[in-house]
């Protein structure tokens, strides 16, 4: 069984490397930003409150956040495992996190900030089937339009510039403290996200010890 946590900030690619890893070594993916916007997309009173934090520019909290990562975690239908982003966001969390569970390692995505904003301002989604675009390097073939179901593109509420830097200080400020506590305990792996995802995948498979021969080439999931 292998439990893996990825960090890293918003438009690094956690998603597409989790689920790059997820698919070939049978892991549960397991996204913080998916469950928050499963509950915004099914109208629960989560969701409720989620949607108005967002609109107001502000920061969806650790507590309930943390609140939704148990829930989930303790389903126990990781079998073989999981991988985990968007958790632990803080040091508690993180000291909890590692009294609970065995962690095989924690992957840590670097992207320079002005890379980050690069991304994640070109970022879209389908209002209808809910499918990730970005507009540098998978654009739609009719502009402002799905190529599954021709529903509309706009820009996710969470990537609006202002909603970003606040994201930004708030990654910052509490994931070096996060880092470090792991760090002590040897897990952390370092991964320069800036090249193209077949060849973060390959770094990160080197860096915790797994077969490269599965194909993380045939593993596809657009966004993130």
């Amino acid at each position: 069984m292998r439990k893996y946590v990825i960090m890293g900030v918003q438009g690094s690619g956690k998603g597409t490397q989790a689920a790059m890893l997820a698919n070939d070594f049978d892991l549960v993916q397991i996204s913080v930003g998916d469950m928050l916007r499963w509950q915004v997309q099914h109208h629960t009173k989560i969701g409720a409150q989620v949607r108005r934090i967002v609109a107001a520019g502000e920061l969806v909290s650790d507590d309930l956040v943390g609140s939704l990562v148990a829930t989930r975690l303790d389903q126990h239908d990781w079998n073989y495992g999981f991988i985990i982003d968007g958790f632990p966001r803080n040091r508690p969390q993180a000291e909890f996190f590692l009294e609970s569970y065995d962690i095989d390692g924690v992957i840590h995505l670097e992207l320079p900030d002005d890379e980050v904003r690069r991304r994640v301002l070109n970022r879209r989604l389908c209002t209808r089937c809910g499918m990730d675009y970005n507009l540098i390097a998978h654009r739609p073939q009719v502009e402002g339009r799905c190529d599954v179901c021709g529903g509309e593109l706009a820009t996710r509420e969470d990537d609006a510039e202002h909603a970003l830097e606040a994201r930004l200080r708030d990654y910052h400020s509490k994931t070096n403290p996060v880092l470090d506590l792991f760090r002590r305990k040897e897990f952390v792996v370092s991964i320069d996200a800036q090249p193209d995802k077949v060849m973060v995948q390959r770094q990160i498979r080197t860096e915790l010890g797994l077969p490269i021969t599965r194909g993380p080439e045939s593993s596809q999931r657009p966004g993130s």
